[in-house]
């Protein structure tokens, strides 16, 4: 049996798809959605980028350069201050006091840097800091640093 629809005589069962058939509401959100979703990501990626970029730029930065002075400046500068501890010829005892601690501050440093154990980060006195800086300087020496290099033969010629 035919039966008269919209569009003319229709089988009964049979659905007809038209393109008014969605609600309103929903016809609207998906317009909004469409007209504002490109002016939402452009606002979303202004903000971001600048944000992303300069955190990939700061992690690029930090991996190049080493967190504080290479082993080989280190160790140049307990050289020296060992040629000076050595040496006494400071003039004062502030001098030689100031001297010693830069000393043993760089000792700890390098020990650090090469991961030995440092018997002088728990010295306490002057005579318990005196031989605990002996046993850090054999336990350098033991790392391979060498805080005496050879002297040049044609230098002293």
């Amino acid at each position: 049996m035919l039966r008269s629809g919209p569009r003319g005589l229709v089988r009964p069962g049979t659905l007809l798809r038209v393109t008014g058939d969605r609600p309103v509401l929903l016809g609207l959100l998906l317009y909004l959605l469409l007209a504002v979703m490109p002016t939402m990501l452009f606002w979303v990626a202004s903000r971001l980028l600048p944000a992303v970029v300069t955190r990939v730029g700061e992690r690029r930065r930090s991996r190049r350069t080493p967190p504080g002075p290479t082993l080989e400046c280190v160790v140049a500068n307990l050289r020296r201050l060992r040629r000076e501890v050595r040496a006494r010829s400071q003039p004062t005892q502030v001098r030689r006091v100031a001297v010693l601690a830069a000393y043993d501050d760089t000792l700890l440093q390098t020990c650090g840097l090469v991961g030995v154990d440092a018997p002088l980060a728990c010295a306490v006195g002057t005579e318990d800091r005196a031989f605990a800086r002996l046993l850090t300087e054999a336990a350098l020496e033991d790392a391979g640093i060498s805080l005496d290099p050879p002297q040049d033969d044609t230098a002293a010629a």
